[in-house]
Parts: C-alpha cells; structure tokens; sequence
C-alpha cells in the first residue's frame, strides 16, 4: 500500500490503527508505519494508535483522541472546566475519566490523564458533535462533583476561592436540581458535606 492510498482510504479518520489499515489491505506490514513516521507522514499518539501529521489540532480533535486512546473514558475534571468557561486558566493537560486504571500519556499533542473511578460512578456525561465527529464530556454538574470526588482535601473557604470558579457562569450552567440528585447518588456524606459548603460559597462568592 502506498501512502497515498492510506490517506485516502482514511481521510475522514481522526485517529487510526493498524487494524484499520488492515481493513484496507490485508498484508499491510507495520515497518511502513516506522517508514512514514520517519518522513513525518504520520505520527504515533501511544502504542497502536496513529494520526496523519497534517491533522488540524482543535481541543475538539483532542477530546475525541482523548476518548478512544484510552475506553471507556469521558472528558472531566479541570478540562471540562475550561471547556465550559468556569474557570479563566487555559488548560494544557486533557483530563479524563475512565473505569480503568489511572494513567496518563505524554504523546506529541498533548499530555492525556486518566483518573480511575468505580463503574459504579461512571455516568453524568454527554455526547458533543463536531462535524461528523463526537466526544464524550461530563455534563457542568458532574464534572464539579468528580473534581470533589478526587480532591477529597477541598473544604475550606481559601480552598473553593483557589478554584477560582467563575460565579455567573456556575449559575448560568449548573442546574442545582441536578448537581444534587447526582450528588447523592454517590451515597458518600462526606462528599456531601464539603459540596454543601462549596454551595454555600459560591452563593455567597
């Protein structure tokens, strides 16, 4: 297979794998990937996944790589923060979700983590379109709760002000209704104390 056969016969794939070539042709033999990768043809994001080196990087092109380099995962935590405009910082680290291990990649796009949560708890997010693409991302309310459930230390005022959690933007997002029920399906009261307080700050932010 040349590469101007694999291009085309991939063309409307974000990332792709040698299994996916192999769709393609049969006896494709993997030291061609080595041989585009050296003439930056191609470029390897983690073991058996790959993207063209002319792809077009957007942060909606990095949650869909995100969710397929590591499944079953959704986007969450600070990254969901700073796609939903809570917080002013950019954010350089694509976190995520997963009901596997926690782990992380360094990769030439980005740095991709992964927090492992109970499959229990693994819910509170929706699918996003771009173009024919999709995403997985936690809704505003769950992505404020894992971010509690994994910073167990957060409680004090200093702590919800180091957020630095835009108010309005909070209000405008987050359906109180729902944060609550999601928050006791956690069943933990500990959590629930320390969201209470964080309530009560941002009510009074």
């Amino acid at each position: 297979m040349k590469y101007v056969e694999l291009k085309e016969g991939l063309k409307d794939f974000t990332l792709f794998s040698l299994n996916d070539i192999r769709l393609l042709d049969e006896q494709f033999h993997r030291r061609r990937l080595n041989e585009w990768q050296k003439k930056n043809y191609i470029k390897k994001i983690v073991r058996g996944y790959y993207v063209f080196s002319d792809l077009k990087m957007d942060e909606n092109v990095l949650f869909e790589i995100a969710n397929k380099i590591y499944s079953p995962s959704y986007i969450s935590l600070e990254m969901a923060f700073s796609y939903y405009g809570l917080i002013p910082e950019s954010v350089y680290e694509v976190t995520s979700i997963s009901t596997r291990k926690t782990y992380s990649f360094k990769t030439p796009v980005a740095k991709f983590s992964f927090k492992s949560i109970k499959p229990d708890f693994f819910w509170g997010y929706e699918i996003k379109r771009y173009g024919t693409k999709t995403f997985k991302i936690a809704e505003p309310e769950k992505a404020v709760l894992d971010y509690f459930y994994f910073n167990s230390g957060i409680a004090t005022r200093r702590e919800f002000e180091s957020m630095r959690f835009n108010n309005e933007v909070f209000s405008r997002l987050v359906n109180l209704k729902k944060f609550l029920l999601y928050l006791n399906r956690f069943h933990q009261k500990a959590l629930q104390k320390r969201v209470g307080l964080f309530l009560e700050f941002m009510k009074n932010a």
